[in-house]
This record gives C-alpha cells, sequence and structure tokens, in this order.
C-alpha cells in the first residue's frame, strides 16, 4: 500500500527494508467456501508483531463456523485451542499434522495400516489465554492421524467406515484451492497494490475489493446451477470479463427484458469451462524475465536530490 504515516502506523513495513525504502503491507485471512469460493469472511492484521499471526486471524473468524461444517487447513493451524473451539462449535477439520508434533501408531486405537485415533491432551495455558477461558477447554482432545501419500492428515472425523483415509486424502487435496483464490483476487482483481492513503480507507479498499469477488462467484454459481454444473469448473476471469462486457447494457436494459439479458449473461458465463488438470504441477518460476533496473537503495526523495546534483553539476560543467 503507499508509504504513507498512517499506513505506517497500522501496517508497517517488514523490519528486514530500510526506512523510507519499504512499503506498508497487511496480512489476510479469509474462511472461503469450498463449493462456490466465496469469501465467507475475512481478517486484516499487520504482517509482524503481536496479534497479527495468521491463528490470531483464524480465531477472530472462528464465529462463521457453523455445525457440520468441516475446515480445511494446513500444518500451521493445526492447533490444538483452534481444532478445540472448532469441535466445540459442531465443526470438524481435516489438516496436515504440525511439524512440532510426534505421531506414532504404536499408541491409541488402531483402525488400519497407519490409521489410528489418540488422546491430545490439553497443552499449558498460553500467555494470552484468562484461566478461565482455559479452563472451558477439555483435558483432552480425541483426534484421528492418519498417513497417506506420504504426509500425515489429523482429523476430527473418526469413523473410518463414513470417510476412508482415501477419502481424507482426496478432500484435504481441495485445500489449494484457497491458494487458487488468492491468487485470484491478487492478480485477477488487481488488489496487490492498494491504493488508499489512510489506514481507515485501506480497509474499505480491502472490503470492497472482496465484496467484488463475491459478486463474481455468485455469478458464477448463479450459471453453473442453470446448466447443472460445478462452480468450481467456470473460468473466473472469464466470467469477470463477460460481466465487465456486459455492464453497460445491463444497466441500460429495459427492465420488462432485463431478465432475457441476464439469461445471455449466465448462459455464457457457463460456457467457459475450464480443462480438467488432474495431479497439474508447475515450477514455482517465473519464465519473464524482469526489467534490469538497479534497485532503489535509499529514500526516493534523497534519491531526487542526488540526481539534480549530479544534472546540475554536469550543465555548469559543459557551460564552462
Amino acid at each position: 500500500m503507499p508509504d504513507t504515516p498512517d499506513n505506517q502506523k497500522l501496517f508497517p513495513q517488514s523490519p528486514e527494508q530500510k526506512p523510507g525504502l519499504g512499503f506498508p503491507m497487511a496480512r489476510i485471512g479469509a474462511l472461503i467456501g469450498l463449493a462456490s469460493g466465496a469469501v465467507l469472511g475475512h481478517a486484516v492484521a499487520a504482517c509482524a508483531g503481536k496479534g497479527s499471526g495468521e491463528q490470531t486471524l483464524m480465531r477472530s473468524l472462528l464465529p462463521l463456523i457453523e455445525d457440520g461444517d468441516i475446515v480445511l487447513a494446513d500444518a500451521l493451524l493445526a492447533n490444538w485451542c483452534l481444532i478445540a473451539d472448532i469441535k466445540a462449535r459442531g465443526g470438524d477439520v481435516v489438516m496436515t499434522q504440525h511439524g512440532s508434533r510426534r505421531t506414532d501408531f504404536a499408541l491409541g486405537t488402531l483402525l488400519g495400516a497407519k490409521d489410528h485415533v489418540v488422546e491430545w491432551p490439553r497443552p499449558k495455558q498460553p500467555t494470552w489465554m484468562s484461566v478461565d477461558d482455559y479452563r472451558r477447554y477439555p483435558q483432552t482432545l480425541r483426534m484421528r492421524e492418519v498417513e497417506i501419500a506420504g504426509r500425515i492428515l489429523v482429523t476430527t472425523i473418526l469413523d473410518p467406515d463414513s470417510v476412508a483415509p482415501q477419502a481424507l486424502d482426496a478432500l484435504y487435496a481441495l485445500r489449494w484451492s484457497i491458494e487458487v483464490d488468492f491468487r485470484t483476487i491478487k492478480a485477477g482483481l488487481e488488489m496487490d497494490v492498494l491504493r488508499c492513503q489512510s489506514s481507515a480507507m485501506i480497509e474499505k479498499e480491502i472490503a470492497v475489493y472482496l465484496l467484488a469477488y463475491n459478486l463474481v462467484r455468485w455469478s458464477i454459481a448463479s450459471a453453473a446451477a442453470l446448466s447443472d454444473v460445478l462452480p468450481r469448473t467456470l473460468s473466473f476471469i472469464g466470467a469477470k470479463r463477460i460481466l465487465l462486457a456486459f455492464a453497460d447494457q445491463l444497466r441500460r436494459f429495459p427492465r420488462k427484458r432485463l431478465s432475457i439479458m441476464l439469461a445471455i449473461v449466465l448462459a455464457s458465463i457457463a460456457s467457459l469451462r475450464l480443462p480438467h488438470r488432474p495431479g497439474r504441477i508447475e515450477p514455482r518460476a517465473k519464465k519473464r524475465r524482469p526489467k534490469p533496473l538497479p534497485l532503489l537503495t535509499l529514500p526516493r526523495q534523497l534519491a531526487r536530490e542526488k540526481i539534480r546534483e549530479i544534472r546540475g553539476y554536469t550543465r555548469l560543467k559543459v557551460a564552462a
């Protein structure tokens, strides 16, 4: 976001960057619906400092979890207290095992090959948690641990007859959708660089971006329902382009005939099928080379003054 004092106050730049050379940055956490891709809720924090971590953002989104929901998340959120909070709200989790937790399949109740149920004891009271809140947690959590496809999954879904290890693996593989969704929001909607000069307006700008994203997702879901296909099989970028192309016509079209135009738009969106790419793998590397410009190593104002000094010296030397 723009390097203004107000933005720096709430969203300070990385400590690895020199003063005057960095930009304020925000961390955004979100709950995204797996079926539709819609953002169900979001939270914004600074990229560093107390209360800015992904676990803290997730705790602020816990009221959005309802009975019967399943939360897919990576190992960073496989936290005992978070899982207990989700379970208390009637939800379940499917996550990868946290790197600090040791899995021993010789313990617990064996359900199958490298598949068992164990008791996770309550950890020590976190420093940020009150005594009363800590005492509300149960003494243990019953968790299922499964090793499949080279990784260990942890879940609160304990019945192996209703959900086999292969089903858990297939479900967790769908978690990658949220990474694609965030890329779509940042790159497809050009939200990676924000424009507002104050922190209050920055938060509104983020909210408006996510509102626009959800409106496109709503259009995709409507088109998918009419065409009997899954919303995830339709192109977000293509849908956005169609909505922009038809925007003026939708505003000016007579109300009595608006349903005809809407049907045309939704049918066009429904035709934007994504190719089926099972097991797709891409290198995390860029083919396009960046422009060979040097990095700015001092504040921009000082760099301007330095250029003026050099140019002024050159003009005097030529005049002489």
